[in-house]
């Protein structure tokens, strides 16, 4: 076995006293969201539309050279897509995310589990539409809808946001639904 290089020994002194533990990182700090891809990533998933690497950078608070590393290996992942050339610029690719929520739906999630959340989801669509009398909230003026019931645009702004999210939900859960018995079928066609 060859002895370690001298630059990475510690020093007699070093070595009779023993490490100052408090002052180490903790387990818990090393693993959670502090490493850099775990920044671009969350950078990237808050992309609302075409952005440059320097401005990727900016929101994860690391350095252009790495943003410009790290969107082009989630191009090649699918997480972004690139839609300029110069300069570069990329949106998330909301198709990416979407397929991994109903891959993790389907890992996570029995079929009972999986119908259990669509039924109550799709109370919750039928609820909003009762509430709000249409059948879909684009077709709902924040601004008039809280005039005309004596609410306030926060108010109506949240209630018509968790209604979007419940038809997300309703949508994620029918192709995890939809994915599974498909995968089902051919499994059984070809036994």
């Amino acid at each position: 076995m060859e002895k370690p290089r001298s630059e990475i020994t510690g020093k007699a002194n070093e070595r009779a006293e023993p490490p100052e533990f408090d002052a180490l990182t903790t387990p818990e700090e090393l693993v959670r969201g502090d490493r850099t891809r775990d920044d671009f990533f969350d950078a990237v998933l808050g992309l609302d539309g075409p952005t440059t690497a320097g401005d990727v950078a900016a929101l994860a608070g690391r350095g252009v050279d790495a943003a410009r590393e790290y969107l082009e290996w989630f191009e090649r992942m699918g997480i972004v897509t690139q839609v300029t050339e110069s300069p570069a610029t990329y949106k998330r690719n909301q198709s990416y995310l979407n397929w991994r929520r109903v891959q993790r739906l389907r890992e996570n999630h029995t079929s009972e589990e999986l119908l259990g959340y669509l039924q109550t989801e799709l109370k919750r669509t039928e609820e909003f539409e009762d509430e709000f009398g249409v059948t879909t909230p684009g077709e709902i003026s924040i601004a008039e809808y809280a005039a005309a019931t004596d609410h306030s645009i926060e108010e109506v702004w949240e209630r018509l946001s968790s209604w979007k999210t419940a038809r997300r939900r309703v949508t994620l859960l029918e192709r995890a639904l939809t994915a599974e018995s498909s995968e089902g079928t051919e499994i059984h066609s070809t036994v």
